[in-house]
């Protein structure tokens, strides 16, 4: 019972030589986002990111298309000067002004990653109206067009657009929607009075392009869902294992002591045959109570102290050896002393915590600030603090492949008895505060 008390308390408690190894695999394994640490934990190697991810792939097909339908404008741009005249007034500019509004706004999705699917699914359905609409609007409707409609060339754009917009089934019924509807507008005089073999094979090469666009994006879709599920469940399967370990350690060191104390004090006790052996059998009773209850309070390894202020100064060497100032905020306290794991676990999150900050609080333009508070708190423990006033983030957008803030802070800390409390806004900065022990405990003496 004491190591199922040990192991809940403490999932991912270990003895110093294997909290070593773990520390090892866990920044092996970092954040994506985030180096991972060596020895020192700042001048270590830095893992690559993941190159395959859902979100990723559609940052990449929506910037490719944003482009693409650039390109395409202003290919079309100086055909669609040409037919002007021949065009009423009202659709001179109404038609290539919603068009265009379109791709700008796709441009701009593509690149803040917000509404994506709403802008490129308007372009889809406003270039199908066009084309719709594109005999109804000409001045003469009887007069032969030369050459072939400016919307020919906007054609891949709309396509792709439907691609990246629209569920798989809608998406391929309007990648032959459309170049058939443009196939029949290019028979019509406005469209150029094309033969049916000629208008048809300009719809067969529209459809196709678009298929084929249609098809890259949805084996990338499921590549990546494949990838992100493959990694998420191998994260999963590394926390079980994490934690089954520390389960596994905690018993062995239990039952050692079972076998070594225990066990020993039974076989006295009951080859006491004279007052003297039965005191010594009481005697190695008491110890082996003091060592179970040990067992299951204290965690296993070196329990040896460090001060308090050894840990801030530690900190702040490593404050300093970091790219950005930190602007310290700190007050002795004699008094207070750390367990070894405790203090390792303190450290190595709060120079986790100044590095992401360090990397990702900053937007190239305005170095924000940050100030590092380390102080007592109301537990008779003590409360370290990474704060600055860079961009935020939500913390409940964060992937569960990053294992910057999950792992090497918030779990290690755990692990030692302490808590993490995050709190940032997206434009707002962030403040990470470590605290130990968590509020409503106290302090161990």
């Amino acid at each position: 019972m004491a190591a199922a008390k040990s192991a809940a308390a403490l999932p991912l408690r270990l003895p110093r030589a294997e909290r070593g190894t773990q520390d090892k695999n866990t920044r092996g394994a970092g954040d994506a986002d985030t180096p991972g640490l060596n020895s020192d934990l700042i001048a270590g190697p830095t893992q690559p990111r993941n190159p395959i991810s859902r979100t990723r792939i559609e940052t990449v097909v929506s910037r490719s298309v944003a482009g693409v339908g650039v390109i395409f404008s202003l290919q079309a741009l100086p055909i669609m000067l040409a037919q002007v005249p021949l065009r009423l007034p009202v659709m001179v500019v109404a038609m290539p002004l919603a068009l265009a509004v379109g791709i700008g706004a796709v441009v701009i999705a593509a690149i803040t990653k917000v509404g994506v699917r709403v802008t490129t699914g308007t372009v889809a359905v406003v270039y199908l109206a066009a084309l719709l609409g594109w005999p109804f609007l000409m001045v003469d409707p009887s007069a032969v067009l030369d050459g072939k409609p400016w919307l020919w060339y906007m054609c891949t754009v709309a396509t792709s657009c439907a691609a990246v917009s629209f569920p798989l089934v809608w998406a391929a019924t309007y990648t032959f929607l459309a170049p058939i509807v443009y196939g029949i507008v290019r028979t019509q005089p406005s469209g150029g009075g094309a033969d049916a073999l000629l208008a048809s094979l300009d719809a067969v090469y529209a459809t196709i392009l678009g298929q084929v666009i249609l098809i890259i994006i949805f084996m990338l879709r499921q590549t990546a869902a494949a990838v992100d599920a493959a990694q998420t469940n191998a994260l999963h399967q590394y926390a079980t294992a994490v934690r089954q370990h520390a389960t596994e350690v905690e018993r062995v060191q239990v039952d050692s002591i079972v076998h070594d104390s225990v066990l020993a004090t039974f076989l006295a006790a009951a080859a006491a045959g004279s007052p003297k052996a039965a005191q010594l059998a009481s005697g190695m009773a008491s110890d082996a109570l003091t060592r179970l209850n040990d067992a299951a309070m204290v965690p296993a390894g070196d329990d040896s102290l460090v001060p308090f202020n050894a840990l801030t100064v530690r900190i702040r060497e490593a404050a300093d050896k970091l790219a950005a100032p930190f602007t310290f905020v700190e007050c002795e306290i004699d008094t207070l002393s750390l367990p070894v794991h405790a203090s390792d676990a303190l450290f190595a999150a709060s120079v986790q915590a100044m590095v992401n900050s360090v990397q990702h609080a900053g937007d190239g333009i305005v170095e924000p600030g940050r100030t590092l508070t380390m102080r007592a708190n109301g537990q008779g423990g003590c409360t370290i603090e990474i704060a600055d006033t860079g961009v935020g983030f939500d913390p409940e957008q964060v992937p569960s492949e990053r294992l910057g803030l999950r792992l090497s802070i918030q779990e290690r800390v755990a692990s030692a008895g302490g808590s993490v409390r995050i709190c940032s806004e997206i434009g707002r900065g962030t403040t990470i505060t470590i605290d130990w022990p968590p509020e409503g405990e106290v302090a161990p003496a």
